[in-house]
Order: structure tokens, then C-alpha cells, then sequence
């Protein structure tokens, strides 16, 4: 009698033991699981963002093609007006100075632009 009760402890031993151990691999797959679906939705969200990159980096394409294109155009209008010394007057002063500033104002822009090309942000 005494041996029927130690076997069938025994017995709800091992059969507890085993269904603990069943609940812990259920419990294991299902965290799994849940860090795979994780990865799924940060993956999603990362090709979600990658037409706003494009954007970006759209935008500053145009912007730096602005700047050149400006210190171009500041530059073919700086070489255009020029000076004459036997026709001096106060209007071709003028002219010049204002063509000399639209090239300084072009150049420092492009000089902002290389001095923070690897900061830049959006």
C-alpha cells in the first residue's frame, strides 16, 4: 500500500515536471513569436520611411543645385559688368558693387553648404 502511494507521487511528479515543462516551451515560442512580429513591424516602419529619405535627400539635391546654379549665375553677372577707367560714372559703380555682392552672397551660401555637408539635417 505504502509503495502505490510512493509510486503514484511518483507519477503526479513526473506528469507535473512534464507540464511545467510544456507551459515553459509555450511560453518560450510565444515570446518568439512576439520578438519576431517586432522585427516585422520595425522593418515595416523603416521601408515606411524610406520615401520621406528620398524626399530629403530630393530636397537637398535641390538646394545645393540651387546654390551652384546661383553662384553661377552671380559669377557670369559679376564677370559681365566690369569697370572702365576713361568711363567712370556713379551707375557703373553701382552695377559692379551690386554684381560683387550677389557673388559674395552666393559664395558664402556655398561656403555654409561645404562646411556643414556632413551635418546635414532635415
Amino acid at each position: 500500500m505504502v509503495g502505490l502511494i510512493v509510486l503514484g507521487l511518483i507519477v503526479v511528479g513526473v506528469v507535473g515536471f512534464v507540464i511545467q515543462i510544456y507551459n515553459n516551451l509555450v511560453q518560450l515560442r510565444q515570446r518568439v513569436k512576439n520578438a519576431w512580429s517586432q522585427v516585422d513591424v520595425q522593418l515595416k516602419r523603416r521601408y515606411d520611411l524610406i520615401p520621406n529619405l528620398v524626399n530629403t535627400v530630393k530636397g537637398y539635391a535641390d538646394f545645393e543645385k540651387s546654390t551652384l546654379t546661383a553662384v553661377v549665375e552671380a559669377r557670369a553677372n559679376a564677370t559681365k559688368v566690369s569697370i572702365n577707367p576713361q568711363d567712370l560714372n556713379a551707375e557703373s559703380m553701382k552695377q559692379f558693387q551690386q554684381a560683387q555682392g550677389q557673388l559674395s552672397g552666393a559664395l558664402s551660401r556655398l561656403l555654409v553648404t561645404v562646411e556643414k555637408y556632413p551635418d546635414l539635417k532635415a
